[in-house]
């Protein structure tokens, strides 16, 4: 095997974090990843792996290896992308991180078309809401909350305001009553975020200033989906990005609360590597983010077009 296809194998293996999920991913058996990492190392005369029964690290000649192998694959496929561009076409590996609760009830359903328009194209989609070193992972597009981007050298586009909504079932405000003001939540069953504990701190801005209260209640889940569903259930109120519940609204489902307390101060943004040159496969990804959530997202889209 070359040297190339021996780094694209040991690359997988270092982003799957294991040998198996490598083997799946470039269609190959587990045993046939270990023995081409075992030749790799011979040549080198290195170990790269420290290998336990519970995972797998890179040792320190495997993360300088990891480091210039990324560069080096990645200055390759830019060079294909690049004889490509000059053909027309989008292909090469597309790696996306991307918010789990936006991806699951926006992203995902569009997908479909944009694949369809680029046949040629991998898409590799990793839903997470972890911090990524883009250039250090190889990944060529973020989907980040404002609040959680830290990284001032990326390029990043707002796709929409992420406003969050009071809501609840109208079952649930038939049997406990409707809150009149934001102090009346402390006396409901408010669904509570698990794992991100200031998701908790609900923010009111009003004409009488910023107040915070600390909401809690007898369901608590650690993704923003089943908080969702909880509350379509009529299990309680929670506060919930409009990409999520906006749909609900819409049909009745779910009833809005407390409209002049909308949080609006966070956005949805597509983030990237600055790159002098911006790749094909990157530049259709964002053009088709920017198609379907810019100027109006599909949601707000719903609601003016049933007033």
């Amino acid at each position: 095997m070359d040297k190339l296809n021996e780094m694209t194998v040991f690359v997988r293996a270092v982003e799957r974090r294991g040998f198996s999920a490598a083997a799946r991913q470039l269609g190959l058996t587990p045993s046939a990843v270990s023995k081409q990492i075992a030749r790799l190392e011979d040549r080198l005369g290195a170990r790269l792996f420290h290998r336990t029964t519970r995972r797998l690290g890179l040792t320190q000649e495997g993360r300088a290896f990891y480091e210039r192998c990324v560069g080096i694959l990645s200055e390759v496929e830019q060079a294909e992308e690049a004889v490509s561009e000059l053909r027309g076409r989008v292909r090469g590996t597309l790696r996306v991180v991307s918010v789990a609760a936006f991806t699951r009830a926006q992203l995902l359903p569009l997908l479909p078309e944009f694949m369809l328009r680029h046949p040629e194209l991998r898409l590799e989609l990793e839903l997470s809401e972890r911090s990524v070193d883009l250039i250090d992972e190889g990944v060529d597009v973020a989907l980040r909350l404002s609040e959680q981007m830290n990284e001032e050298s990326l390029v990043a586009r707002k796709l929409f305001t992420n406003r969050r909504l009071i809501c609840a079932a109208p079952s649930y405000l038939q049997r406990y009553g409707t809150p009149q003001t934001p102090e009346d939540l402390l006396k409901h069953n408010c669904l509570t975020h698990s794992s991100v504990a200031h998701f908790n701190d609900w923010e009111f801005a009003g004409p009488e200033g910023t107040r915070v209260l600390h909401v809690s209640g007898n369901f608590e889940a650690n993704r923003a989906a089943a908080i969702q569903q909880a509350v379509v259930a009529g299990i309680g109120v929670a506060r919930l990005a409009e990409f999520l519940v906006g749909h609900d609204i819409n049909a009745g489902r779910l009833v809005a609360l407390l409209t002049d307390y909308v949080h609006d101060q966070s956005s949805l943004m597509v983030v990237y590597p600055h790159r002098r040159h911006l790749s094909t496969k990157v530049r259709a990804f964002v053009d088709f983010l920017v198609e379907k959530f810019t100027p109006v997202p599909p949601w707000e889209r719903d609601y003016v077009s049933s007033t």
